[in-house]
């Protein structure tokens, strides 16, 4: 069976951005499709930490509907000792901030909902198999994960890719063939606060490693009945490592977590999920040339290549792409990304290469510093920028510091 629908906009894959750009399109009064490969809610791995200020973007969505903790400080180790525990607020702040945690079956679910609620329609269940750009419109070929026979296919002045590292929109529209990949690797251990043994696992006490890994970091995130412990790695460009050390060395990593708190389990039994993760390596374009086809989100490579972290990104480039579309911008689209977050990202980008190159330095004298955590919350929320962060005195004393030491 075949279905044939015209949209003014289709999004491919429901995430944060994609959820995102289908509620502002359809808020809009545009006819949007919101397409998404597996069904509603379904698990998607990822550590589901972000900054409260990610609620900005998320009009008409109560925290309550998908955070499950909420996080008010941060215990940093160096291969699991010379623990750190910060407040991510400083003393006198006049507003205290947290970290939201999240499920992202939970949290992307809630924002294609508010999607639908404002007239988008989600076709979930459904691959996108082809993507044809054509004179006046794309045509989008899906059919169901489940019985390829059952296809749907649609036309669209616009198309929003969603779809991830590897998604196929980009491919189809010759973006972003050249990417670079970090890891991600988890696990999703069931996790009982009430019988809490150990005083550092707090549903509001975020752990972060940094020495378990070369340039990379470990953590446990709280979730309401779970704790996410993963790890990543952010590889240098022109690195290289085999697929199985990769894997060997992120998981060593999490076991270790679980021999610090002393969690017990049988470990041939745990479930790892792994993702990778498109870091952000510089200005590029992000919509075809015509702006019939945007890139938001994972798909857009629009990681931190310093923090790892995306769901903020992820959100505001889908609003962008929609509110681009919807003032009949679209082949501004590129601009308007880079005008918001390309001076920040690649002033982080700098950043990474100092950080993971000489990580125990920074261990110690700027993780470990008394504004080192709040600073560090302040970017990941966007109330700071990285570019600031060359001006300010810390840095500039902590790199003629660096510079003595070579």
């Amino acid at each position: 069976m075949t279905n044939n629908l015209n949209y003014d906009v289709i999004i491919c894959g429901a995430g944060p951005a994609g959820g995102t750009a289908a509620a502002v399109a359809a808020r809009a009064g545009l006819k949007v499709a919101l397409i998404e490969k597996q069904k509603l809610p379904r698990h998607k791995t990822c550590g589901g930490g972000m900054p409260m200020s990610v609620g900005k973007w998320l009009r008409d969505l109560a925290p309550d509907a998908f955070v499950e903790s909420k996080v008010s400080h941060v215990r940093h180790t160096w291969n699991y000792g010379d623990a750190h525990l910060a407040s991510i607020n400083k003393p006198d702040a006049d507003r205290k901030t947290v970290l939201w945690m999240a499920q992202r079956s939970t949290f992307d679910n809630a924002i294609a909902q508010s999607a639908v609620d404002a007239g988008a329609e989600l076709r979930d269940g459904l691959a996108v198999r082809a993507m044809e750009i054509e004179k006046d419109r794309v045509v989008v070929r899906t059919s169901s994960t489940g019985d390829r026979q059952t296809q749907f296919v649609a036309t669209a002045r616009h198309v929003i890719g969603a779809d991830g590292a590897n998604g196929i929109v980009a491919k189809a529209a010759n973006l972003r063939q050249q990417r670079r990949l970090a890891i991600g690797m988890e696990v999703e251990f069931p996790y009982d606060w009430n019988s809490s043994a150990h005083p550092h696992l707090r549903p509001e006490i975020v752990h972060l490693e940094y020495g378990a890994l070369k340039h990379g970091y470990a953590w446990i995130f709280p979730k309401a009945d779970h704790l996410n412990i993963g790890a990543g790695l952010l590889p240098p460009r022109g690195s290289q490592g085999s697929d199985r050390s990769v894997r060997m060395a992120l998981k060593q990593a999490i076991f270790s977590y679980f021999d610090l708190f002393k969690l017990e389990t049988d470990r041939e039994r745990l479930r790892f999920h792994g993702h990778p993760l498109p870091l952000w390596q510089g200005k590029e374009p992000r919509h075809a040339a015509d702006g019939k086809v945007l890139l938001v989100g994972d798909a857009a490579g629009l990681v931190n290549p310093l923090f790892g972290d995306g769901i903020l990104h992820g959100v505001k480039s889908g609003a962008i792409a929609a509110e681009c579309i919807v003032k009949g911008c679209a082949d501004r689209y590129t601009q308007c990304l880079h005008d918001e977050l390309a001076n920040n990202f690649d002033a982080a980008l700098k950043l990474s290469y100092f950080f993971y190159g000489f990580p125990h330095f920074w261990y110690q004298n700027a993780v470990k510093h008394p504004s080192g955590t709040p600073a560090a919350m302040r970017l990941l929320a966007g109330d700071l920028t990285f570019s600031d962060l060359f001006s300010f005195r810390l840095v500039g004393k902590l790199g003629q510091q660096f510079l003595s030491l070579r």
